[in-house]
């Protein structure tokens, strides 16, 4: 078991949402859900490529913001685009710079490992530029990165 487990606080779509990741994310599964009143589902325990998460039927009282978000490493433009297409549908949010809201509010950030490598070039010029690229992007666009 994890030391430590991202907890999700919902309201009353816990179940919803972790079948929605576990659509995203091939390497996934459900690992519980927890009843509550009325035969609805109270709290859910599942992984997403490794990862445990809890999600909990908790109420509207708080809502998601960007100050916590989930990185996924997307190493083509393929996989950028996958991961950016699927939490995008359906009512999420593109963002600046890699980053996206998904229809529960839940923030990501969709970024390939060059990113990194770019931005810390050693020719500072170099990593200027793609920082500027990156910058103008919504979703990140890996060729136009290394184009910069």
């Amino acid at each position: 078991m994890q030391k430590i487990t991202p907890f999700l606080w919902f309201d009353g779509n816990a179940e919803e949402a972790m079948n929605f990741y576990l659509s995203v994310f091939k390497n996934s599964k459900k690992i519980s859900t927890m009843p509550g009143p009325g035969g609805t589902v109270m709290g859910v325990s599942f992984e997403l490529d490794g990862l445990e998460f809890k999600g909990l039927n908790a109420g509207p009282m708080f809502k998601f913001n960007e100050a916590i978000s989930f990185f996924v490493n997307a190493d083509t433009q393929e996989e950028i685009d996958y991961y950016w297409n699927s939490l995008t549908a359906d009512g999420g949010q593109e963002s600046m710079c890699g980053w996206l809201k998904d229809k529960f509010g839940v923030s990501w950030q969709i970024v390939p490992p060059v990113l990194g490598e770019l931005l810390s070039h050693p020719d500072r010029e170099k990593a200027g530029r793609a920082m500027q690229a990156m910058m103008q992007m919504k979703k990140i666009i890996i060729a136009d990165l290394q184009n910069a």
